[in-house]
């Protein structure tokens, strides 16, 4: 029986995050969460690749040789990457030049790869849309925390826009890959603190 959308959906976003609890797409954590901006489009961007690869890669699934299955893998993800850089070239070429070659090693990301060998390989294709989606928006959902703590901190700003009014001393490191290495750091121990709480108060 196919798990239930919602089930899907909190497992993505919470107990299975990809980010917090897979450790995956952390190179990508790491370059381009500096601002808000960049942080949203790379994260809808991945959400895009991963749900539409998946919903692909569920409906061929039976029609693809085991042996080969991992090269068209590949495949499909980059018919979908290419044409997600094609459309930030051509509507948000300023965005797109900051991402730089971010964008296209969205191809090698783990979590698209991961999402299709996992699931996809095994799973209906609209359940399986669904857990590459919210797979995404789980990273997204990532990045904008982490990125939210950068720019502020880094720019004073949010999305662009002046936070600063008591003029603080804006941060360096803050917009440096080492800065989004200890929040993700951070973040990840405060959750497997709460988990250990959480399973000694339960007794599990």
């Amino acid at each position: 029986m196919s798990e239930k959308p919602r089930d899907i959906i909190k497992r993505n976003l919470f107990s299975e995050n990809q980010v917090l609890r897979g450790i995956l797409g952390i190179c990508s954590s790491l370059a381009v969460t500096n601002t808000m901006k960049n942080s949203l489009v790379m994260g809808l961007g991945l959400s895009f690749v991963t749900a539409l690869s998946s919903l692909t890669l569920s409906a061929m699934r039976n029609a693809i040789p085991h042996r080969v299955r991992m090269l068209v893998q590949t495949l499909v993800i980059a018919v979908y990457v290419i044409f997600v850089d094609l459309l930030l070239q051509a509507y948000l070429p300023d965005i797109s030049k900051q991402l730089g070659p971010y964008v296209g090693l969205i191809i090698t990301n783990c979590i698209i790869m991961g999402r299709a060998e996992a699931y996809a390989q095994k799973n209906p294709p609209v359940p399986s849309m669904l857990d590459g989606l919210f797979a995404g928006l789980g990273y997204t959902l990532v990045l904008m925390i982490i990125s939210l703590i950068r720019e502020v901190l880094g720019f004073g700003s949010i999305f662009g826009m002046n936070v600063n009014l008591i003029g603080f001393e804006t941060w360096t490191i803050m917009i440096m890959p080492p800065a989004a290495f200890f929040i993700i750091g951070g973040l990840i121990w405060w959750l497997s603190a709460r988990a250990a709480k959480k399973a000694a108060l339960t007794g599990e």
